[in-house]
């Protein structure tokens, strides 16, 4: 197996543990709030800091990992510390003083992004948002540390990060429903802290010294800020939609906020588990192949990454929407999560999961953009794309009856458009990478999930009238669906003859050999 792949499998296992552990915190929640008021202003308070620099930290790990290697190449070792420094407290002094404005100025912007929320909900989302808000330090921080991890060739630690911060909030939400809801957000707050000295470690033992050093004029530090500009904006647009959705939710029937939180964590398992893993480990291999004009090797790299994406993709979409309602029941329904949460939750998840291979390939497309240092093209296209997200939101959920619904589809849509787009783009600036290669395993895909979705549905519907209603007959039914759907679809796609899976054979075979 290469050294990419090695390196994309052990990410996925680490992403894997966290991303479960993770979903258990989901399940604690739903289980202690359901489809609540608590749920929502709680969700709110913990997306409010996540919104406000998730754009600026995936840009500053984007620009850090090759000014590093530059520094570093250029100058030695010493300097490149001395440089991670400098980048490292600039952060945190920036993200220490935006979160002592968001202390102060918390109402207004809880009421930007829940504009419907009022009385108690409003009274407990603004508490839990400025004690959460205090944490932006760390995040800041915490950002810096992964990515000095990444060009270190350490994968495996920023992937299983999630882990303390997920247990010390799940330990909060179970004592909370004992005490009181207003614990939830310290929490949080620990756990946001937790995430930057689980890694720091690492980091250490990786060669990192920590030294308060701070030069402002530093020119690597203003070649930082410039790259930084368009993946700022290009990652901001996706956090904006975000916020758009949430803020149209606050104002429909109550837990519509925690019902789209709900659907799009099971969207986000997958992009985490896989889609996440092979972009963050293809990325630098990109960017070399760039830089040395090797453009066979770099086509070849976009096609395995966008192929091997929809085949994983496509199935789980189909199955996520023909099973989005005994998923949901399985997972959450239980203490607060009634039969109401599950309708709402599982209409979220249809509709979101139309949009999955959007998702998907977005991401990697970008990655591909990047590594051709065009971060211009990826933010006009995810400008256009929050654009159309907004105002099919205001449609879908002003004109039409499909409301909760309509969120999720505008979603869906918009990133649909966006990886079109981002197609097109690439293939103006970089000329025939096979595309046509793309397209056919995209219709195989669509062949083989067809073919499994009708097996599934079948399988499904015979196997519970036979087992009957209850927790263990339930998730029986529902495995033994999936299973036979996950052999119908495998079969199709080899009798179909899809290149990657030959890959993939290969590659379980050498693992087996190894072993």
């Amino acid at each position: 197996m290469s050294k990419v792949a090695k390196a994309a499998v052990g990410l996925m296992a680490a992403t894997l543990f966290a991303k479960m552990l993770g979903f258990g915190r989901e399940l604690a929640l739903a289980s202690a709030y359901g489809a609540s008021s608590t749920s929502d202003a709680f969700l709110v308070a913990m997306n409010i800091p996540a919104v406000i620099f998730t754009a600026v930290g995936t840009s500053l790990g984007t620009a850090f990992i090759p000014l590093y290697c530059e520094v570093k190449s250029k100058h030695g070792q010493k300097a490149s510390i001395k440089f991670t420094n400098n980048v490292f407290n600039i952060v945190a002094l920036i993200c220490l003083f935006v979160s002592l404005i968001g202390a102060v100025f918390t109402e207004p912007i809880v009421k930007m992004f829940a504009v419907g929320f009022k009385g108690e909900t409003l009274e407990q989302a603004i508490y839990f948002t400025r004690i959460i808000i205090l944490g932006m330090a760390f995040l800041g921080m915490n950002y810096i540390m992964t990515a000095y991890l990444q060009v270190k060739e350490n994968f495996i630690i920023p992937g299983l990060m999630p882990i303390p911060n997920n247990i010390f909030i799940i330990a909060t939400i179970i004592i909370s429903t004992m005490i009181s809801p207003y614990l939830l957000p310290w929490g949080a707050l620990i756990g946001i802290a937790s995430q930057f000295f689980f890694q720091l470690p690492f980091a250490i033992k990786k060669g990192y010294k920590y030294k308060p050093y701070i030069n402002l004029k530093d020119r690597y530090v203003k070649r930082m800020l410039w790259l930084v500009g368009p993946v700022l904006i290009g990652v901001a647009v996706n956090q904006v939609s975000t916020i758009v959705d949430r803020t149209i939710a606050s104002t429909l029937v109550e837990g519509s906020i925690s019902a789209l939180n709900y659907a799009n964590k099971l969207n986000q398992f997958v992009m985490g588990m896989f889609i996440v893993s092979i972009s963050a480990v293809i990325y630098p291999m990109l960017s070399k192949l760039s830089t040395e004009n090797n453009k066979e090797k770099f086509n070849e790299s976009i096609r395995t990454a966008s192929n091997t994406v929809i085949l994983l993709v496509i199935p789980i979409s189909v199955g996520a929407i023909i099973l989005a309602s005994p998923i949901v029941k399985l997972l959450f329904e239980r203490g607060e999560f009634d039969a109401r949460a599950t309708y709402m939750t599982s209409i979220a998840l249809i509709f979101y999961s139309i949009g999955m291979i959007g998702f998907g390939l977005r991401d990697i497309l970008g990655k591909v953009f990047y590594a051709l240092q065009d971060t211009k093209t990826p933010m006009i296209n995810g400008m256009l794309a929050m654009t159309l997200n907004i105002v099919l939101n205001i449609c879908f959920v002003n004109f039409t009856n499909m409301q909760l619904a309509g969120l999720a589809l505008a979603t869906s849509i918009s990133a649909i458009v966006t990886i079109v787009l981002l197609f097109i783009s690439l293939r103006r600036k970089i000329g025939p990478f096979g595309g046509k290669d793309i397209a056919t395993v995209m219709i195989k895909a669509l062949i083989g999930a067809g073919l499994m979705a009708v097996v599934t549905l079948f399988v499904y519907k015979f196997i519970a009238g036979i087992l009957g209603a209850g927790f263990i007959q339930e998730a029986i039914t529902l495995a033994v669906a999936v299973g036979c759907g996950a052999i119908v679809y495998a079969v199709s796609i080899i009798v179909l003859k899809v290149q990657e899976v030959n890959l993939i054979i290969d590659t379980v075979k050498a693992k087996l050999k190894l072993k």
